[in-house]
């Protein structure tokens, strides 16, 4: 149940919201908006972003195992092996045993997933050019480095 403030909420907020908190929270915003409307884009081939980016990396790096696929997606082996069953069940990977250790799973794309993933690729340039609409480039190299700065400031946090 939400009360009623007997104040203006950005004049007690000042203190403790500083203009770092805003541009964190912008970011934050952008990238949710960003996985929702890649979200919605990906809906037509039935599968997440996720799987996309799983493919993405399979199609990188052929035979990589379940653990370094869910390294590589910053995912728990469970959540990743909950993807790959969903790929596996849409015909779009499979799962090898490795030839040096049966007990190790490679995955694999199939056809499908090759023939798929130019069609996910326009989706995905289509998602990029509508987030960088009227975006001039060299505003673009300069946020890229930026974002760059901040990333190797926070080191492998």
């Amino acid at each position: 149940m939400a009360t009623k403030l007997d104040h203006d909420p950005d004049e007690k907020a000042a203190p403790f919201l500083t203009d770092q908190d805003r541009l964190v929270f912008l970011l934050e915003e952008l990238t949710r908006r960003l996985r929702r409307t890649f979200d919605s884009s990906l809906e037509q081939f039935g599968l997440t972003r996720t799987q996309w980016r799983a493919l993405a990396y399979l199609y990188r790096t052929p035979g990589m195992t379940q653990t370094e696929l869910a390294g590589q997606l910053e995912l728990e082996r469970a959540s990743i092996g909950q993807a790959i069953d969903r790929l596996e069940e849409l015909g779009l990977v499979e799962r090898r045993s490795a030839k040096n250790d049966r007990r190790v799973w490679q995955v694999h794309l199939r056809s499908a997933a090759i023939d798929l993933l130019p069609k996910m690729r326009v989706e995905a340039d289509q998602v990029y050019a509508r987030l960088l609409t009227g975006i001039k480039d060299e505003d673009l190299e300069a946020f890229k480095s930026t974002l760059a700065a901040m990333q190797r400031n926070l080191g492998d946090a």
